[in-house]
Parts: C-alpha cells; structure tokens; sequence
C-alpha cells in the first residue's frame, strides 16, 4: 500500500475541496481492498451518488469515503438526514471510511473503517434545518457521532502512517458481523455494552465494573426495567462471539 499521494492526478485544478476529493479518492481506488470478501480493490460509483461512494464489484457491498486534514472528533457532518436514516435502515447501507491525511507531505496518516452493521440510528444526528435565506432554505442534514461507535468497531487499516495487515482487518470484519443477524433493539444493546467495556479502564474487569453504568443505560432504554438481567445477557454474547473473554464467575478480560 503506496500512503502517498498521486498529486499528477489534479493538475489543472485550484479549488483545494477539489483537490482533496480527488486525491483521496483516487488514493482509495488505488489502494483499498474489500474486508467483507477480501477484494483487491473497491470500484467509484458514478458522480454525485446519494450516500455511497465506491462500491465492491464482487460483493456489492458499497462505502461512503469521509476524507480531512484534521483528526476526525465525536461527530462528522454528513448529507441528507432523511435519506441517511433510511439507507441506515435498509439492507444496503453503506460501510464508511474515515481517512486523515497529511497536507504537508500529501501522506495518508490514519484510515479506519466502520462496518455498516456497526450502525444503527440513533448514531445519526440531526442537524438544525437551514434558514430561509439559504440557498437550500429548510434542507435538514445530519452528524454521524462516531464517538458512539465502540472501539471493536473502527477497523484501521492504516494508523499512524503504518499499514495494518490484511489479514487482520478482515478477521476483525469478520469478527463482528454477527451483529448483521441482530435486531435494531438487539444490536443497539450490544454496541451500548461494548461502549461500556470501552469507558472500563482496565483488561480485565468484574461485572459490577459494568453495572455501574446502569442508570446510563435506563436512559438509552427506558422500556427496559431488568438492566442488569440484559447487561448479563449481552455480555455472554459478546463472549460467545469472541469480543471478550471469560475469566471467572464474574470476571471478563477485553480481547
């Protein structure tokens, strides 16, 4: 994986939006291989395609690129609120890429990737509608609050400045997509626990560590009046499924 850029790519253009959209584009048509399916590549959609920007020509399974200069914080602003919401919930969703280059040497730093079975909507925001003087007066976008998404969630296939293997990006996909087969409720209540595990600072910890987030929790789920049966239950699965380990009667330990 070449972490430059192809800066022979924009020659002619003076608008940097321009110039940076094409060069990471062109940087992930490059570069970037499917984790589903393990693909060599990931193939652009045609221009000014709602949501999706590449797609895998032998899975199908599409990516939206979200490129910046700057480190990436709780939230990354995104387009249509209504439409995302609704791609969210369907079965084609988009698996986004969040990349962070470097403008002095045009150098790909950091790029993660957050699978799509790792959203679910309450993770999309909606933003305030634009005023009437706007030229798309009343249009209401929305905020992606990757501060939401767990750790286990964010891929990186490249991190500071070095490449991750493959292997382990895939197997880290792979990992994961149990949460493909889990209902909206279901994979709500496993990424609130694992957001839990994460906020745990330590390997290895008790479950009276996690029941300490159960008033959190009754706000995220206040139809639920049995928090600690369902914290129980979901950190089982999460051990099933190899995202943590059983230690002892009680005890877990973060993989």
């Amino acid at each position: 994986m070449d972490l430059r850029f192809d800066v022979s790519k924009v020659q002619g253009y003076s608008s940097k939006s321009q110039i940076s959209r094409l060069l990471t584009e062109k940087w992930v048509e490059r570069n970037i291989y499917c984790p589903n399916c393990g693909n060599d590549r990931i193939v652009k959609f045609e221009n000014n395609r709602p949501v999706a920007d590449f797609f895998c020509d032998s899975c199908r399974e599409e990516y939206e690129l979200k490129s910046k200069s700057l480190s990436f914080g709780h939230k990354v602003s995104d387009g249509a609120y209504k439409m995302m919401i609704e791609r969210i919930s369907s079965n084609n969703n988009p698996n986004f890429l969040f990349l962070k280059y470097n403008t002095n040497n045009l150098t790909v730093e950091n790029l993660f990737i957050v699978p799509k079975f790792y959203f679910i909507p309450r993770l999309i925001e909606k933003r305030k509608p634009l005023s009437s003087t706007a030229r798309r007066a009343g249009w209401i976008g929305c905020n992606i609050l990757i501060g939401q998404v767990p750790q286990t969630g964010r891929l990186y296939l490249v991190r500071d400045y070095k490449e991750i293997p493959k292997e382990s990006v895939i197997k880290k996909w792979k990992q994961g997509a149990f949460l493909r087969d889990q209902s909206e409720d279901s994979r709500g209540w496993l990424l609130d626990i694992m957001n839990c595990v994460d906020a745990i600072q330590k390997d290895e910890f008790t479950l009276d560590d996690v029941y300490r987030f159960e008033e959190n929790l009754k706000i995220l789920h206040p139809n639920n009046n049995f928090i600690r049966d369902k914290i129980r239950q979901q950190l089982q699965l999460l051990r099933d499924k190899g995202i943590l380990e059983f230690v002892s009667r009680g005890v877990y330990r973060k993989i």
